[in-house]
């Protein structure tokens, strides 16, 4: 409990806001927060064949826009790709049509490709309810519907014993006052990989007007509470 509780202030300074409803991307709302800093640039890193990939361990997680989820995870050192995709639901190779609708059980998720020498499952695991409002009941800041929902995955008895502590640590330490958190936590099934042009979207369409003044803000925002995380290309 220790280990878990060392971060619980930075999750605390942390208000994340999530992403609009994507069905409907370029309508930004007049109270949407415009990004006061440009997109910083990260150096362009060598994408990773699924022969290489292989050799590392891999997480699933979901808290909303899987746009600004994988630009915030792919910021984490130790991490060495970032998936969005669909996961959480039963309906066999959802589109992203019929999950933005809410037509399937999926909410958007990634897949986290991580080098536990490097960082751990734990970790992780605070990035994840440190990039986030987890008591936001099926949705995320402007985002409604259970596609957006928060959900922690495990594939092991220890992994969920991790993800429960730590939520355990967070209420016991009142980081939301009373505020309840609705964070699903489920064994892992399966993941469905998005369309390819979901892929590394932020930055690929760093100009995309819901880019700038969502995904970048959000992720800006996870930067400042956990630089000593961050990959040094992503200061």
């Amino acid at each position: 409990m220790k280990l878990l509780q060392i971060t619980l202030l930075a999750c605390a300074t942390l208000i994340a806001t999530s992403c609009q409803s994507k069905v409907k991307k370029n309508t930004i709302s007049e109270n949407t927060e415009i990004a006061e800093t440009e997109h910083e640039e990260i150096e362009e890193e060598v994408k990773l064949s699924p022969q290489q990939l292989s050799k590392y361990e891999t997480a699933y997680f979901a808290s909303g826009c899987f746009w600004c989820v994988e630009a915030i995870f792919e910021s984490v050192k130790g991490v060495k790709e970032v998936v969005s995709g669909y996961a959480g639901g039963e309906q066999k190779n959802p589109t992203y049509e019929e999950v933005g609708y809410g037509k399937t059980d999926h909410a958007e998720a990634v897949e986290v490709y991580y080098d536990p020498n490097e960082i751990s499952f734990t970790q992780l695991v605070q990035v994840f309810f440190g990039s986030h409002d987890p008591t936001q009941l099926n949705r995320q800041g402007p985002d409604r519907g259970r596609q957006y929902r928060s959900i922690a995955f495990y594939k092991n008895d220890e992994q969920k014993n991790i993800i429960e502590s730590y939520i355990q640590a967070l209420t016991d330490n009142k980081v939301y006052d009373n505020d309840p958190i609705t964070t699903e936590v489920v064994p892992y099934t399966i993941f469905y990989k998005a369309e390819s042009y979901h892929q590394d979207y932020e930055k690929n369409n760093p100009n995309n007007s819901y880019i700038r003044n969502v995904s970048i803000p959000r992720l800006n925002r996870f930067k400042e509470n956990f630089g000593d995380y961050l990959k040094k290309s992503a200061h």
